[in-house]
Order: structure tokens, then sequence, then C-alpha cells
């Protein structure tokens, strides 16, 4: 059996001999230059017919799915600690009738201008704290409260502000030393009515 490689460029001669006849070929040379070129040809063709092609690499944009790349986000810039807020619009509001009597008493005491029971009631609060309005050194004032059957001061305080002792433009009342505030409403006594927390 004859080779599926050389069956072709057989019959192709084959061809040619019986189409020019090998009587009427004087010169081989010529015959065989007219010959190997189309056999030489036609076995290129056919060893790459045989010859299975391997299939082409993927190109790398094939391998690698396309990634989505996220929009760039705008760097946020680095943020200071926010000062502690003031306590203006969130602090509890309380009426002058819903105070303890002895805050009642003290409350009066202040627009009175005394006399105050402890020697420290009037002396300037620094509102530390930052849980009132941030105002400048020497605006808070604070008195005491007492408290019944406490051997000392106690825990509970009003604090007022304002530039007179006597009349100030406003006041907030304490239960537990300082830690939380109330706006006292004292329409009554207030110069400003309309003062805020």
């Amino acid at each position: 059996m004859i080779p599926l490689t050389s069956a072709r460029p057989i019959t192709v001669a084959l061809l040619v001999f019986s189409l020019f006849g090998l009587s009427a070929c004087d010169d081989t040379t010529t015959l065989q230059e007219s010959i190997t070129p189309t056999s030489v040809q036609e076995e290129t063709v056919l060893v790459q017919e045989t010859i299975p092609q391997e299939e082409a690499a993927p190109t790398q944009e094939e391998t690698i799915p396309a990634q989505e790349i996220p929009p760039m986000q705008e760097a946020t810039p680095v943020q200071e600690t926010p000062p502690v807020q003031e306590a203006t619009s969130t602090l509890e509001t309380v009426s002058v009738q819903q105070l303890p009597p002895e805050a009642q008493q003290t409350l009066k005491l202040i627009y009175q201008s005394g006399p105050f029971p402890y020697d420290r009631d009037g002396i300037v609060f620094g509102n530390r704290e930052k849980l009132l309005p941030l105002q400048p050194n020497g605006y808070y004032r604070e008195y005491t409260v007492p408290t019944p059957g406490a051997k000392n001061r106690g825990a509970r305080r009003i604090v007022c502000g304002g530039e007179k002792p006597s009349a100030p433009d406003r006041c907030y009342y304490t239960g537990d030393h300082y830690l939380s505030f109330q706006f006292i409403l004292d329409e009554t006594a207030q110069p400003d009515a309309t003062a805020k927390p």
C-alpha cells in the first residue's frame, strides 16, 4: 500500500507523462524541472493538510477576563475630631414649676443677688465639660441647690450665664453634678424671653 503522502505526487507525475508523452521529451532535465516544482508544491500542501494544526494560543485578552476598574474615588480628607457640639439645641428644657422646690428657691436668690447659703455660690463655672453653649470665660456662674439629707453641697446645681449675675440671660439645672443639664424656661424672670438653650 502506497503511503498517503507519496500517492498524490505519483498521480500527478503519471498525468504529466501521459500528457506530454515520454517519447516526445528528449530532455529529461526539462521534464524534471517541470515536474519538480509542482511535486514539491503538492507535497508541501499535502503535508500541511495531513499535519493537524495546533489551535492558536489564545491571546492574553481571551484568557484573562476583563475586569471592571472601579471609578477613582476622591480621597476623603482626614477630618479632625469635631469639637464638642454646643448643647444649645440639644438640651432638654424644664420649667421653673417642674424644678425641685430647693432649685426654685435658689433661682429666686439668684435674681435677688442672695444671700446664698454657701460660700462658693456665684463662683465662675468653667464649662470644662462643654455641655453648655460655648461662651467667654467668666460668662457662667454656679449656685448650689441644697439636697435634703446631704451632709455636703450634694450634686445639684444651677448654672446661669450673663453679664450681670442678678439678671442672667439663661439658666440651667443639673441634678448630677454637671453630667447633664436642662435649660430652665422662666419667661417671667428672664429679661430676654426669647433666649434659647
